[in-house]
């Protein structure tokens, strides 16, 4: 014998139903089958909905009632298109019951927890009857009994107590006598001592079933639902939730409890002490394993076995010094919550006995508050206690696990990875069981919070990076074709699943929270909506996603001053923009600061070399230990370019020009030829390496023209560039006169720094760079004499691109 339970989803339409029907016909061939199951899905709350609008005075009940006749008059013609006559027959009959009773509901202005119990029983008796009935007509060997003659309970409506002797009676009693291979029981429903119609609560229908699989000591109660088990967290929140095989009773009460909406909490109950196992099922993929709950040890895996949480939390705080060492504070408290009826789901309480702080539902949260500071009326006036405090929009979150007793480290990474990711916790409880650690977060934190833990827990560390790149021009299409080329190597090797969730240029921005199929990028960005420097970063917060990382491929001022709002939202920083690390001393330390505050990265490698790690080796040395004595560097690429192909066979003004075509300068190339870039660049190299001070502090020593320096458009620089050839011909001429190749060199030295065009002499480390390399020497107290030397590209979409996913990489393996 065994008994099936089939939920709202399951029987929601008519091809759910003959699934339904096809699996009892399969089970009925080697066994008697008792089949529980729900009202059709949405009926239950549609009947709820039609008495609250009949018990205010809302005539719109009467076309509720019509969708709901409309329902059930559709499945029963689906399913018995030839023999629905009979069918409709009954249905019509309770339907019209069904009417009356809303139509006492209106005229009375009431709806009371008895009359509540009366109305939701129609689902329950319409679906089991018209399945009954179909299966029948197709000559299988089933019929119906009404639960309400076998569960006998108190007259707690809406949520009644089973009188469990009398129930168990009469379950043993019908079925020994029943003939039919396969009997369906309507679930929910039951009735009391005296007759009146009661139910058994949210999840009843799972009750019903486990009720009389209790009753009747059978192997193995089953549960169909429309997920294959229960999920190590919500599937529709954690794409990466995978079914759990097996999992102990205690197990699943505690995820039941904390919201798993797979199974409820109280079925556990009556099949807990007998040991019958519980299996969940699919019912759209009846070959699904599925999950197996029972007293049986599951192999030692991870020690958490999965994680859920509660919506709709409310938390209220009693408090103040007058609680400190006076006993009954607690007593009161709970005994006037009890009074009101209101569950508590969470309790926690400081050591200082100065707060307690409980988590109800939101819906009892004025209630709650009402009668608490009733209670507590004389030691409010005193000032002994402070008024209730109640915060909303809150979750728990709960990691649950029986294996988590006494394993290490548990709650510190659970803390750990949700502070790195900016998830507040209000506040924290766990049982001495050590089966359950639960925390209060903000309800809007609840999906990053899952898919945090979960990538934690449960994922084989593979840590998923959440990319927003703004600025896809020149060096941002390289960065995102590196990506889409690298994207696989780094699941593979790395275990870095990085993710291109928005992109945005001058023009369109465009956003896909399961990422941007980077096979078509350009093609979405230009159908996207307009860009905006707010816009994005409000649609960046809004995701609320873990490990997300703001990538700044431009050079504009407005999107460096954004830094802070991105960082004070956890959400990392990569930039190849030198304004924001060049900007006032008061500003690059506030970046600083918010990046450990909020444990958010604040990387900017490419700001000085591109693609060569200048910056990474500085601080690798400085963190050592070491201390940086001066800094000697060649660091425009651009200029290196311009001056190694600019002789007295060529013009100025075409090498300039061509070093802009090839992406070595700005688009504004006034920016490099002016030194305000390599001024920056040394400015960033002697902040890092611990010195305070400002772009004005470093003295730039300018080789253009006057006229040059004094133009205030692009194209007026340009055509300074030709008519002041002679002036940059005698630079040439002076250098090659000595022997000596011009650099743009960049100094550092005792807390000064200098920028400006050198006439390098032959032998020196500068005289043979070549190209658009750059090169930088540091000289410390560990390499006094011989300085340690970097070198290669510094400039170029390519290596600056390169040097962008660099960055992304180090915070993906942090």
């Amino acid at each position: 014998m065994k008994v099936l339970k089939f939920g709202g989803t399951s029987v929601g339409s008519s091809k759910n139903i003959n699934q339904v029907i096809s699996i009892l016909d399969n089970y009925s061939k080697n066994d008697t089958i008792i089949c529980t199951v729900s009202a059709v899905g949405g009926i239950t709350d549609k009947l709820l909905l039609a008495g609250k609008q009949a018990q205010n005075k809302d005539t719109q009940f009467i076309e509720t009632y019509n969708t709901i006749k409309t329902i059930h008059y559709t499945i029963i013609d689906e399913l018995n298109p030839n023999k629905s006559t009979p069918i409709k027959a009954y249905v019509e009959e309770k339907l019209e019951a069904l009417k009356s009773l809303l139509d006492g509901i209106y005229l009375i202005n009431e709806l009371s927890p008895k009359t509540s119990d009366k109305l939701v029983s129609f689902g329950e008796l319409l679906s089991s009857y018209i399945i009954a009935e179909t299966m029948k007509n197709r000559n299988l060997s089933a019929d119906r009994k009404n639960a309400q003659d076998l569960i006998v309970t108190n007259a707690n409506f809406t949520k009644a107590e089973v009188d469990y002797s009398t129930t168990n009676k009469n379950i043993a009693d019908y079925f020994k006598a029943a003939p039919q291979h396969i009997t369906i029981i309507p679930g929910f429903i039951s009735k009391s001592a005296d007759g009146e119609q009661t139910t058994l609560g949210r999840g009843g229908s799972d009750f019903t079933a486990a009720i009389v699989a209790a009753a009747l000591k059978v192997d193995q109660l089953e549960i169909w639902t429309d997920v294959s088990g229960m999920y190590t967290t919500n599937p529709k929140l954690v794409k990466q939730a995978y079914p759990i095989a097996s999992i102990s009773y205690q197990e699943a009460m505690e995820l039941s409890h904390f919201g798993a909406k797979v199974l409820y909490p109280p079925t556990v109950q009556p099949v807990l002490d007998l040991n019958i196992p519980i299996h969940i099922k699919n019912t759209l993929e009846p070959e699904a394993i599925g999950t197996v709950i029972s007293n049986e040890k599951s192999p030692a895996s991870s020690p958490v076995k999965g994680i859920s949480n509660i919506n709709n939390i409310a938390l209220l705080t009693l408090q103040g010094s007058g609680m400190i060492g006076i006993p009954g504070f607690s007593k009161r408290l709970f005994e006037t919550l009890s009074q009101e009826k209101i569950n508590v789901i969470l309790i926690t309480q400081a050591s200082s006995e100065h707060s307690i702080c409980i988590g109800i539902d939101i819906s009892d949260a004025e209630n709650a508050k009402t009668a608490i500071d009733a209670i507590f009326e004389n030691e409010i006036a005193l000032h002994k206690i402070d008024p209730i405090i109640v915060e909303t929009g809150l979750s728990i979150i709960a990691l649950v696990g029986d294996n988590m007793k006494n394993h290490q480290g548990i709650s510190g990474k659970m803390f750990s990875s949700l502070g790195k990711n900016n998830i507040n916790i209000r506040a924290i409880a766990q049982g001495a069981s050590e089966k359950n650690i639960s925390a209060v977060i903000l309800e809007s934190d609840v999906k990053k919070a899952l898919n945090t833990l979960h990538e934690q827990f449960f994922e084989t560390k593979t840590k998923q990076l959440n990319v927003f790149i703004t600025g896809v021009g020149n060096v941002g299409e390289k960065l995102v074709e590196q990506i889409k080329q690298q994207k696989q190597y780094l699941k593979d090797n790395l275990k870095i699943n990085l993710r291109v969730i928005g992109l945005s240029n001058s023009r369109n921005m465009v956003f896909n929270e399961d990422g941007i199929d980077l096979k078509s990028w350009k093609e979405q960005l230009a159908q996207g909506e307009t860009a905006s420097l707010d816009g994005f970063f409000e649609k960046t917060k809004a995701l609320n996603l873990r490990n997300s990382i703001f990538v700044d491929v431009t050079a504009n001022k407005e999107v460096a001053n954004l830094y802070a709002s991105y960082l004070r939202q956890s959400i990392g920083v990569v930039a190849c923009n030198k304004i924001a690390c060049s900007s006032e001393y008061e500003n690059y330390s506030l970046l600083k600061r918010l990046s450990l505050k909020y444990n958010a990265p604040f990387l900017f490698e490419t700001n000085v070399g591109a693609g060569l790690p200048v910056i990474d080796t500085l601080n690798n040395l400085v963190a050592s230990g070491d201390k940086i004595m001066s800094v000697q560097a060649v660091l425009s690429g651009s200029l290196n370019f311009v001056f190694n192909n600019f002789n007295d066979t060529t013009k100025f003004y075409d090498v300039v020009k061509q070093a802009a075509a090839e992406g070595y300068t700005e688009p504004d190339p006034r920016i490099d030829l002016s030194g305000v870039d390599v001024a920056r660049k040394i400015l960033i190299l002697a902040r890092e390496s611990g010195v305070e001070m400002n772009l004005e502090d470093i003295e730039n020593t300018p080789f253009l023209s006057e006229s040059g320096l004094k133009s205030d458009t692009v194209d007026n620089f340009y055509e300074t560039l030709i008519n002041d050839e002679a002036h940059y011909q005698g630079l040439y001429a002076s250098a090659k006169a000595k022997g000596c190749q011009l650099k743009y060199v960049a100094q550092f030295n005792s807390g000064k720094a200098s920028v400006g065009l050198q006439e390098v002499p032959e032998g020196h480390p500068f005289y043979n760079l070549e190209g658009k390399d750059n090169i930088v020497m540091f000289y410390t107290q560990r390499y006094p004499e011989q300085p340690m030397i970097i070198k290669g590209a510094g400039a170029g979409a390519d290596v600056t691109a390169s040097g962008l996913f660099a960055d992304i990489i180090r915070i993906g393996n942090d």
